[in-house]
């Protein structure tokens, strides 16, 4: 007959919980901006990479070095992930989805403290993370505001040298 332990399946579903907040807090801030991977996707990865830890713990009876192995794939699953929302939209300097890839790879970081039950550095990340994505967006988008008045400044005497200007 099946033993179930009740204990287990409640340290499980916290661990696994926990990471689903998390990644959900991450994902909200992306989804409220309107950016490419939101809510679901951040809440998806950060659960994963909790299951996958989780089983990581069962599977090698807590042992430090095969537990290394078991979040060296998940880094690396999750890096492919997060390449695939980055977008190089010309031969300038515009290249989108850096963030949001960011986001699910720390998403993944997240999911991966929850699953080893270490709460409190998972919870802190999760809180400056949303401090940095929220808070400093204006001052970003302050400075590239200003980088754009400067190149729409310089174009015009670059373009005065070439055209045979006296200056």
């Amino acid at each position: 007959m099946l033993n179930f332990d009740w204990y287990i399946f409640v340290d499980d579903l916290t661990r696994i919980g926990a990471a689903a907040v998390l990644g959900g807090v991450l994902g909200l801030e992306r989804e409220l901006n309107g950016h490419f991977a939101g809510l679901r996707t951040h809440m998806m990865v950060a659960i994963g990479c909790a299951v996958f830890v989780v089983a990581g713990l069962v599977v090698t009876e807590g042992h430090a070095e095969s537990m290394t192995r078991v979040i060296q794939g998940v880094v690396t699953g999750v890096g492919f992930l997060g390449a695939g929302t980055i977008l190089k939209l010309d031969e300038q300097r515009k290249i989108k989805g850096l963030t949001t890839a960011s986001s699910i790879w720390l998403a993944a970081a997240l999911g991966t403290l929850a699953g080893l039950g270490e709460y409190v550095p998972a919870a802190a990340a999760t809180a400056i993370a949303v401090a940095v994505l929220a808070a400093l967006r204006p001052l970003e988008r302050l400075f590239a505001h200003h980088l754009d008045n400067n190149d729409a400044t310089d174009t015009p005497k670059h373009h005065k040298r070439h055209e045979g200007s006296d200056s």
